[in-house]
């Protein structure tokens, strides 16, 4: 299965998505601080990152951004509690594949990873 990134500036956010994508089969990394992310981001092949587009030091699209520049290759899904068309298609634009809106909901989360990820 996949090795996927989760960041989120809540950590009880992040633990969700953690729980679901690891009941997968997917080997998950939960993350509340950019830099952290970003280190590990360079020390492994991460396969798909999935980010809230509110964190604490940067966006999500500005960390979505330095994620690119350290693994092209690799596929992103969006969060946001605050859904716009702005954002949506900055991310987009940025490379994101996919988003998915607050709260989270189980299926639509494993659904667009799967897609995502092409399995």
């Amino acid at each position: 299965m996949a090795n996927i990134l989760v960041l989120d500036d809540i950590s009880d956010a992040g633990v969700l998505v953690k729980r679901i994508l690891e009941r997968k089969g997917h080997s998950v990394a939960n993350f509340t601080e950019e830099e952290d992310a970003l280190t590990y981001a360079g020390k492994h092949a991460v396969e798909l990152a999935i980010l809230d587009i509110k964190l604490k030091k940067m966006t999500g699209v500005e960390a979505l951004e330095e994620l690119k520049k350290i693994n092209p290759d690799m596929k992103a899904i969006m969060l946001t509690g605050y859904p716009t068309l702005e954002t949506a298609r900055e991310s987009l634009r940025l490379g994101a594949e996919e988003y998915c809106v607050k709260p989270i909901n189980k299926e639509e989360l494993e659904t667009k990873v799967a897609e995502v990820l092409g399995s």
